[in-house]
């Protein structure tokens, strides 16, 4: 029976993997945020003020959850405190968690004027906005 080494990497190998891990993190950040916009003006250019305020709030639900996310796992690469699988699994159930919550909070609070495509396409739009990123083949 074999048994594993455990692999050991070089300083400039961490730092190389770091360098790349950063560059994906913020570019996701930047496309998911060029989709918002994108989403905004959209629903805002077809229907109108209180569509572009809905897109805003759809995309905002994921958004911001997930630009915490992304500043704590950059703070474990490039911080003192380093980041575990538990740490990354609890920052996306919190991630999602929180991003309901704001939906649902839009629908008992915002009944009466959300527009719900628009709103959902707004969240939808960030939520892909990975595709702006395979579309100019910049997946890290």
């Amino acid at each position: 029976m074999e048994t594993e080494t455990p692999l050991v990497l070089t300083e400039q190998e961490r730092a190389a993997i770091n360098r790349r891990a950063t560059s994906g993190i913020l570019r996701t950040l930047v496309a998911q945020a060029i989709m918002a916009c994108v989403a905004v003006l959209v629903s805002g250019l077809v229907s109108g003020g209180a569509a572009a305020v809905s897109a805003l709030i759809g995309a905002l639900a994921y958004f911001l959850p997930n630009a915490l996310f992304a500043l704590r796992l950059l703070l474990g690469l490039l911080g003192p405190v380093k980041s575990n699988p538990f740490t990354f699994f609890i920052g996306e159930a919190l991630k999602l968690g929180s991003a309901v919550a704001v939906l649902v909070l839009v629908a008992w609070l915002g009944r009466e004027w959300v527009v719900w495509p628009a709103l959902l396409f707004g969240l939808l739009c960030v939520l892909k906005g990975y595709v702006l990123l395979l579309v100019f083949r910049k997946l890290p």
